[in-house]
């Protein structure tokens, strides 16, 4: 009789866990957005490497991070996941300020991992489909150069763009060389189905206490390949992890001058796509965060990994310059997001952890604002 008691107790019990985390779930469906929460189910592409499978984990029917497609918009972004707005909401991603500051509809097709070669593809199959006034590329400066190589000579589509052949040239930057681990399966279709899953394990309560821990590693110089910058009374606590990142940008690296020389191409192909579409093409310069912190950094050789923030500094700046030049004698608009960033260093613009060098609210918010004004004007 206890027995069939407690066997009652137990089976009642697992039924009202179930029921509640299912309303749970819908709730939390009601209120949040699955495309801030969920991870999206991502399918091989032999043009761009990879690509969202459409409509997954409330990605829209082109597989973006936009609740749907409209049948015409205002403006449309392309970029990596500095415009598709990784560790933010979509509603705070720059292209989403940006329509909130203009007034204007803002379709997104930014994805992470991806170059100037996926936004030339995206903007002439689709993006111009959408009958824009404007076409803005989010261009990144850490790695964009670097993608364009590995691209270009990493996937057949795009070997009309190479100049001579180059062997082992890895395009896969979404693969992982970890070993499979114990209920992986398991959790990766709980992360791709389950909000309440994302939150509980991967909520900010959580991140928040191991963060912690980890800054104070990473402030001590423990962490090899992680810095910390930290300034009390200006409000800033910032991690960098340089180590790669200028070899990214060094223009001395033939694939680097490589990947400028496609990247150069393709955004005067962009440029002149959207000349015959009768809209205007934008070039936004996003920077490294070492080079938006670059007045701080240049002045505390103290710091662990100093040398290897100095070189991104020194190797984007150059960059720049050659990118600028180019834009400016092909009469190609741009503007450079720079300034405007480091004028807000005192606002935490970026992730506050030490394992994400993206932007935060914050900082999508200063890109945003900058690329409304200069729509504005």
């Amino acid at each position: 009789m206890k027995f069939n008691q407690a066997f009652g107790t137990g089976i009642l019990l697992v039924v009202s866990l179930a029921v509640g985390t299912l309303l749970c779930e819908a709730g939390a469906r009601l209120i949040l957005s699955p495309a801030d929460y969920l991870s999206p189910t991502m399918m091989r592409d032999e043009i761009l490497g990879i690509s969202i499978e459409p409509n997954s984990s409330g990605y829209d029917e082109w597989g973006f991070r936009n609740h749907k497609v409209p049948p015409t918009a205002d403006v449309v972004a392309v970029g990596d996941s500095h415009t598709y707005g990784n560790t933010a909401a979509m509603s705070d991603s720059w292209p989403s300020v940006t329509a909130q500051r203009t007034g204007l509809q803002v379709y997104n097709l930014g994805m992470g991992g991806y170059g100037p070669n996926q936004y030339f593809h995206l903007l002439t199959t689709k993006g111009l489909k959408l009958h824009p006034k404007w076409v803005l590329c989010g261009l990144y400066m850490g790695d964009d150069f670097e993608n364009a190589f590995s691209v270009t000579y990493g996937l057949d589509h795009w070997s009309s763009l190479r100049n001579g052949e180059r062997d082992n040239v890895n395009v896969d930057i979404w693969g992982t060389s970890e070993p499979p681990v114990w209920g992986a399966g398991v959790r990766n279709w709980l992360s791709e189905h389950s909000i309440v899953y994302r939150l509980v394990l991967h909520g900010p309560l959580i991140a928040i206490a191991k963060e912690a821990i980890r800054f104070r590693e990473t402030s001590a110089g423990r962490d090899p390949y992680t810095t910390a910058l930290i300034v009390e009374d200006q409000n800033i606590r910032e991690a960098f992890r340089p180590l790669g990142m200028a070899e990214r940008q060094d223009l001395a690296s033939g694939p680097v001058r490589e990947g400028m020389r496609i990247t150069l191409h393709l955004l005067t192909e962009m440029d002149k796509a959207c000349r015959e579409a009768g809209c205007r093409f934008l070039v936004v310069i996003i920077p490294t965060k070492e080079t938006v912190f670059s007045e701080y950094i240049e002045k505390m050789p103290e710091l662990h990994l100093h040398a290897e923030l100095n070189r991104v500094i020194t190797n984007e700046r150059a960059a720049k310059r050659t990118l600028v030049d180019f834009l400016a004698d092909e009469h190609i608009a741009y503007l450079d997001t720079l300034p405007a960033l480091q004028n807000a260093v005192k606002n935490q613009l970026y992730a506050q952890t030490t394992r994400d060098m993206h932007p935060g609210k914050n900082g999508y918010r200063v890109i945003g604002e900058a690329v409304a004004q200069y729509l504005n004007r």
